[in-house]
């Protein structure tokens, strides 16, 4: 079997991601097809910026769904004769049904770099998108209640966020997922703490809508109490006993990590959105009909701020891929033979003036997938500002 040419690793490697092109132009069509019914989603295809922002990210995102069908071999085993061979190198003595090629080389263990970086996908958007989304949660449910009350419990919050704010993040992390930390159980009980933002908003959130339909409150908020704690006890505890609710004790470490380090941020931003907010016209008049604290907050000021946190969840969802990724440059990620892409790039930057590909690739595929968030987030801004 002979090494590909370079236009053949391209084509191999496009044929390789079939079900991924197929999803996509899937995707397009039906967004498309049907944009004027789908509220500011469907706005977002009148700006080229945000289309292609769109685009690269949901390339990734069905790679990460799609990645046990893309990749050509394990991610984790090492084949005999194949260290730091470079992209198109065809296997020696390949065994039947194994593909032929290392498509993008192997790194300095003998693995598949190219199904390396596929998997990595999956294990970058397992965990930023997830951990953006419970950093939302507590950055909302201590925000709304900080702009719209404001006095002491505003200034201790705030003063709070402020002091993990001024912590360097790095520095934060390393003292989060270091051995030592984690045997003194720090990260278990911020777990827990963390947690249990989610079922509080949910239980306000019903409570606080539901509230004259005693029936429906009551079913909305059971509900809430039973899944959110049962849920709440597997993540943080591991005491799910059906095991759906789980978590390894090294991503749960990770995930708190960067919930822990967005949520300031996350707050300041609803404060702020809050303050201005509660000093309009249908606040006052919300408030002139009787309606109480928490349902002006959640039902007329949160949605009337979804436009600049839509966009900041997409950035922050690429600030938290390469927090993701530092962690794993630095050896403090998931574990050390994870294919995340941090971990990756640490293990091809050792010989990087020799054989750059190892490195080069999960390099570029976050970065690729940083600039397709942000450019996401700008035409998500560009049309929200025309509301």
């Amino acid at each position: 079997m002979q090494d590909l040419s370079w236009l053949q690793i391209a084509l191999k490697s496009a044929l390789a991601f079939a079900p991924v092109w197929i999803a996509l132009i899937a995707t397009f069509i039906l967004s498309i097809r049907y944009r004027r019914r789908l509220g500011l989603y469907g706005k977002l295809f009148d700006s080229t910026v945000g289309m292609i922002g769109f685009a690269v990210v949901m390339f990734w995102i069905f790679t990460a769904l799609f990645a046990d069908l893309i990749i050509t071999h394990d991610p984790l085993v090492q084949l005999s004769g194949m260290k730091n061979k470079l992209p198109g190198t065809a296997l020696a003595n390949a065994a039947e049904g194994v593909y032929p090629w290392y498509l993008l080389g192997g790194d300095n263990l003998a693995r598949d770099v190219f199904s390396r970086m596929v998997m990595g996908a999956r294990e970058v958007l397992k965990i930023a998108p997830a951990a953006t989304v419970f950093a939302f949660m507590v950055g909302i449910t201590l925000g709304l209640p900080a702009g719209y009350f404001a006095g002491k419990f505003d200034t201790f919050l705030s003063f709070i966020a402020n002091l993990v704010l001024a912590f360097p993040v790095i520095l934060l992390f390393y003292l989060l997922v270091t051995p030592e930390i984690i045997e003194t159980g720090i990260p278990i009980y911020f777990a827990a703490a963390l947690f249990l933002f989610p079922v509080i908003f949910f239980t306000i959130l019903f409570n606080s809508r539901f509230h004259i339909l005693p029936a429906r409150r009551n079913l909305y908020v059971g509900l809430t109490l039973i899944i959110g704690l049962w849920a709440w006890a597997g993540l943080a505890f591991n005491k799910d006993p059906t095991g759906l609710f789980s978590m390894s004790p090294n991503m749960l470490n990770v995930f708190v990590s960067v919930v822990f380090v967005n949520s300031p941020g996350v707050f300041r931003i609803v404060r702020g959105l809050t303050m201005d907010i509660k000093a309009r016209d249908y606040v006052a008049a919300g408030q002139t009909r009787g309606e109480g604290p928490w349902y002006i907050m959640l039902w007329e000021i949160l949605p009337n701020a979804r436009g600049p946190l839509i966009v900041d969840f997409c950035l922050r969802i690429g600030y938290t891929t390469i927090l993701l990724g530092t962690l794993g440059f630095f050896g403090l990620g998931v574990s050390p033979e994870s294919p995340d892409w941090g971990s990756t790039i640490d293990d091809g930057r050792r010989l990087l003036a020799i054989f750059p590909h190892a490195a080069l690739v999960p390099a570029i595929a976050l970065m690729s997938l940083v600039l397709g968030l942000n450019l996401l987030a700008d035409g998500l801004r560009e049309e929200s500002l025309k509301d």
